[in-house]
């Protein structure tokens, strides 16, 4: 009887591509892929550390893994144990360690940490033995090597996410994630569209390109000569010059990309992605404050008025383009004055949809050691006013658009009150829904966006 082996994910859409991308390793080294529940032989944990609280849900998560099935093998693998204080094998929390940058080399860990528990030698040079436990480690802030990870497939196969970069350069004060995933480092292009051409073939029809910080792709390249042959206007790659090869891509239909930095987007940058008609109109760009003198102890590098500006540019080269956005509220020395610049603004931006998040206190940030650290209550009480705004303008936008023209990708099948619907998402990400009366699964209809049937979702008027 084969091997079997659960999989859990915590934190953002890298970590989730990382995951899949384990998960196909396991699968194609002959393992049965099974819930995260009790009774698998090897457990893997994904971990997140981009707060307090995603670390102690790491913890927890390695735990219960523990406790399912204490003879499982457990791994830890990414942020969490790249940064831990205390590392999580000396308490016994994991059998096997992957840093970031380590998690390629998940079946070699298994086959060395294998053969030690039956007294076998098993050498391995990227790994190191501590207390009987697998430790694969390395000191990711001088690691120039982009980890190679691919994935050919994706569960929901209609969309797939695709990792082109790692690593952060910026050092905003509340983050933790350059000491997690260390300096910026590029996927070599050949190797996304190769992954991209797969996908595609797998009946794959939208890609969303991802990174730890996506604007900087290519910023670690030869700037000279370019790199493998694809080259933007100034002889290097760049992002741009990443998309409108990945828009060759036969079988592709859909491309939409992750968080956005506003100092990428110019008028030449968004005139060049509405040249290519695979690039969908949705497009979040990274905010945190609308007010210029938080921005500035975030060490965020562009004023409010600089983002206001990316938003009139994408507004005037794209036909009602959904612009989304992060803030986060109750950053230490926050006044009352400073949130109410930030709730003007806004405002007055009609952002389709603002995920909003309370300031966490992440030690080991410059964040965390400010003077001024508000009280949780407070920030409870901020965050619900720009949750009830950002309502407000995500219902406003969509509202826009009803009787408007739309493409509608479907993914799923869902029932809404009694009735059976197919689910998909506008180019613009707008969730709308048919009648299920045959199986429109990855299928893209033209219709009118229609009356609302459920919080968020909206009928689509098309002809049969």
């Amino acid at each position: 009887m084969g091997k079997k082996a659960a999989l859990h994910n915590l934190g953002c859409k890298v970590n989730a591509y990382e995951t899949e991308a384990m998960r196909q390793l396991l699968e194609e080294a002959g393992y049965e892929i099974v819930p995260f529940a009790p009774g698998a032989d090897v457990y893997v944990i994904n971990t997140c550390t981009v707060t307090n609280i995603a670390d102690r849900k790491s913890r927890q998560m390695l735990h219960k893994a523990r406790k399912m099935n204490p003879d499982a093998i457990i791994v830890a693998a990414g942020c969490y144990v790249q940064t831990a204080e205390h590392p999580v094998e000396e308490d016994g929390m994991a059998d096997l360690v992957l840093g970031n940058n380590c998690k390629k080399d998940l079946l070699e860990a298994l086959r060395m940490f294998e053969a030690a528990r039956e007294g076998k030698e098993s050498a391995a040079p990227e790994f190191e033995t501590v207390n009987g436990r697998v430790v694969g480690k390395i000191d990711i802030n001088h690691n120039h090597e982009y980890e190679n990870l691919s994935i050919t497939c994706t569960e929901e196969h209609t969309r797939a996410y695709i990792k082109v970069q790692d690593g952060c350069n910026q050092f905003c004060t509340y983050c933790i994630i350059p000491y997690a995933r260390g300096r910026v480092r590029s996927r070599r292009p050949e190797d996304v569209l190769r992954e991209v051409g797969i996908l595609a073939e797998n009946g794959c029809r939208e890609v969303v390109l991802t990174g730890i910080h996506l604007s900087s792709y290519g910023s670690d390249f030869d700037v000279v000569s370019g790199p493998y042959g694809f080259c933007d206007s100034n002889g290097g790659m760049s992002l741009l010059s990443l998309i409108q090869a990945v828009h060759e891509v036969p079988g592709i239909t859909r491309i939409r990309l992750g968080s956005l930095e506003p100092g990428i987007v110019t008028e030449e940058f968004a005139a060049a992605l509405r040249a290519l008609p695979k690039v969908c109109p949705h497009f979040h760009l990274s905010l945190q404050s609308g007010c210029t003198s938080v921005l500035k102890r975030m060490n965020r590098r562009y004023t409010a008025e600089e983002f206001e500006e990316k938003c009139r540019i994408l507004r005037n080269v794209f036909d009602r383009p959904a612009i989304t956005t992060d803030v986060i509220v109750g950053f230490p020395q926050e006044t009352q004055e400073e949130f109410d610049t930030t709730v003007s603004f806004l405002e007055k931006l009609h952002l389709y949809e603002t995920h909003i998040f309370k300031y966490s206190r992440r030690q080991g940030t410059r964040a965390a050691a400010m003077p001024g650290q508000l009280a949780e209550a407070e920030k409870g009480v901020r965050s619900d006013i720009l949750m009830e705004l950002g309502e407000r303008n995500r219902s406003q936008f969509e509202a826009e658009c009803a009787g408007k023209t739309v493409e509608v990708l479907f993914e799923e099948k869902e029932e809404i009150d009694g009735a059976a619907y197919f689910l998909g998402y506008t180019r613009e990400y707008i969730r709308a829904a048919v009648l299920a009366e045959k199986d429109f699964t990855n299928q893209i209809l033209t219709g009118k966006l229609g009356r609302q049937i459920s919080p968020h979702i909206y009928l689509l008027m098309h002809e049969s």
